[in-house]
């Protein structure tokens, strides 16, 4: 996806099209973009949330899930006791 195609899909989501906000969450899992994902996130979009679990379980990331567990998500505060656990 080029820079205008995804600032496209930026402008529609930041309108509120539920459509473009799933596509920016793929893409932005896809190709790792953890920017785009924690601002998606912190707009509430719990997939956006969901996806950054995913991918700092994946790395090992134990920072970004203390981060996302200290903002209150129990998925991440579930991983990172996993993760630490042993």
């Amino acid at each position: 996806m080029t820079g205008p195609e995804y600032a496209g899909l930026r402008e529609r989501a930041a309108k509120g099209d539920r459509d473009a906000v799933d596509e920016l969450i793929e893409l932005a899992g896809e190709q790792g973009d953890l920017a785009e994902l924690r601002r998606l996130a912190d707009l509430g979009y719990r997939d956006a949330a969901d996806e950054l679990v995913q991918r700092a379980s994946e790395r090992g990331d134990l920072a970004e899930l203390r981060r996302l567990a200290e903002e209150g998500n129990a998925d991440a505060a579930d991983v990172l006791h996993e993760l630490t656990e042993g």
